[in-house]
């Protein structure tokens, strides 16, 4: 079982974006997101209720030309959370897959917290955009997520008709399976891998 303190904080500078984030993987579900994108914040928001995570975003972003490097940085910044958040993996059950409907709308992720980066979507969305946000940047999103907390990740709109719905059970089902990715398995002590590491 890993005695590590699983939290981190990271900030990222660029000419695009400025941002604070911190992330506590053992959290209650609690946010406080400003992205400047109010969609984006809702999903951030409801990513941190769904899976358990305590999760702060600040984001200056050049929002006035459109949504893409608030949404892309932001999710940089939240996998680099999750890769130093969880250490050495030591304990973790590394593997799960989550379906999630919401009304019409049903999404699947499968993930692997694996060491190697690698992602696959499919599906699509019903409308170009919600709000201010750009649909398909939900799959840039989980994109950038996977490339840097170094996970496997498979997601999946399975079907739908509102934009909203799609993007929204995306968002819960990729947090309910890193929830259950992350959790500490009390039958394990070493890193689930027969490499020794991950």
């Amino acid at each position: 079982m890993s005695d590590h303190d699983r939290t981190a904080a990271v900030s990222r500078e660029t000419s695009e974006t400025t941002i604070d984030l911190t992330l506590d993987i053992d959290g209650d579900g609690d946010s406080e997101i400003d992205t400047g994108v109010g969609f984006y914040d809702h999903m951030l928001a409801s990513f941190a209720k769904h899976g358990l995570f305590d999760l702060t975003v600040r984001c200056d972003g050049d929002t006035h030309i459109d949504d893409h490097h608030t949404v892309e940085d932001v999710a940089i910044c939240l996998g680099e959370a999750f890769d130093e958040a969880l250490g050495d993996k030591r304990g973790i059950r590394r593997y799960a897959d989550r379906r999630v409907p919401l009304d019409e709308a049903v999404a699947s992720v499968v993930v692997d917290v694996a060491g190697r980066p690698h992602y696959e979507f499919s599906g699509q969305f019903s409308q170009e955009s919600v709000g201010e946000f750009t649909s398909v940047m939900a799959d840039h999103f989980a994109l950038s997520l996977a490339m840097n907390a170094d996970l496997t990740l498979h997601a999946t709109i399975e079907r739908g008709d509102n934009a909203h719905h799609e993007v929204e059970a995306l968002f819960k089902s990729l947090a309910r399976a890193l929830d259950d990715a992350t959790r500490l398995d009390d039958r394990r002590s070493d890193t689930p891998s027969t490499k020794g590491s991950l």
